[in-house]
């Protein structure tokens, strides 16, 4: 039975593929997880921040740096050293140990100079690079084709650098999320991860504080993806992974059918233990048997390419449940 997959140009073994998270910050993670069969991993996000520190931002806590901009260089240096350095031997390690695609992930919301660093990533053993992107649009003077000029303009930046494909993780809250798609892939990127989950404030009414408590996905969400995969995979040049509420193989089987070329998981992981990767495999190779299916590419996108499938995922919310 072939569960092969191709992701942007990768042979992945199989589509599952761990996303970036404290998971996958340290080698002994990794290795465990490659061991479980993961088709590829997703290394923690090396953040902007730890490559670029913002001179303005400087400036702004303390007035010194204004006087003293030498300062300034030199936080910059030890800034970009000390993050790349961790994370570049991290790849190091993990390409030494596994031959399965090892995928760096840049947490970012500017194309400034840190694009560059791209390349060590890329000459440290990085099979590609994940831009983990997270613009919000909390700037009531910002038009909303800044926040996606800013997209491409970060693509663009980075591919000029690399020879290794790059992806975009990208969040829902865009007003055409089929526009800026489509503008991504013109711009050459190699996949788009749909979606990013974004930490959600909460409140706790006892205390009367703002806390984090809804950090792992649940398995209702992933239809918040599903809809969107369906209608872009048939029309992408670029690869889609899906990601967010993907917890089992029926996660994984419905995001497939939908046209996903692989699926990321993560709060799974964390609930089931990094051995419920090879859970979800099993499962999966059963429910191909059940269905006569010999590889993953005789059912991929085969719900996608049916003839009225662009109207149902289109008009859903009006379509009642016949009972």
């Amino acid at each position: 039975m072939d569960l092969s997959t191709e992701y942007m140009g990768l042979k992945l073994r199989n589509p599952i593929i761990v996303s970036s998270s404290k998971l996958t910050s340290n080698i002994e993670n990794i290795k465990k997880c490659a061991d479980q069969g993961a088709g590829a991993i997703v290394l923690k996000s090396l953040f902007e921040e730890q490559l670029l520190a913002d001179s303005n931002a400087l400036m702004d806590q303390d007035m010194k740096y204004f006087w003293f901009p030498e300062a300034i260089e030199h936080i910059n240096k030890h800034a970009k050293e000390y993050g790349l350095k961790q994370n570049l031997e991290l790849i190091k390690a993990a390409k030494a140990y596994t031959d399965i695609p090892i995928i760096s992930s840049i947490n970012c919301v500017t194309s400034r100079e840190w694009p560059q660093f791209a390349k060590q990533l890329e000459d440290a053993g990085a099979d590609a690079i994940e831009l983990n992107i997270a613009i919000f649009p909390f700037d009531r003077e910002m038009p909303c084709n800044t926040i996606a000029d800013q997209y491409i303009e970060i693509i663009t930046s980075v591919k000029k650098y690399v020879n290794i494909p790059v992806s975009v993780k990208m969040g829902s809250y865009f007003t055409n999320l089929i526009q800026i798609a489509h503008r991504l892939d013109e711009a050459e990127a190699d996949a788009i991860v749909m979606f990013n989950r974004y930490y959600r404030p909460d409140i706790d009414i006892e205390t009367e504080t703002i806390v984090r408590e809804n950090v792992l996905s649940g398995p209702e969400e992933v239809t918040r993806s599903l809809r969107w995969v369906a209608l872009l995979s048939q029309k992408l040049n670029c690869s889609i992974a899906a990601g967010t509420g993907i917890h089992d193989y029926e996660g994984v089987i419905k995001q497939l059918l939908a046209g996903a070329d692989a699926t990321q998981i993560c709060s799974t992981l964390f609930n089931n233990g990094l051995s419920y990767i090879d859970t979800i495999l099993f499962d999966l190779k059963k429910w191909m048997e059940k269905h006569h299916y010999k590889s993953i590419s005789e059912f991929k996108g085969k719900v996608a390419r049916q003839e009225d499938s662009g109207q149902k995922f289109e008009r859903m919310q009006y379509i009642k449940k016949e009972i």
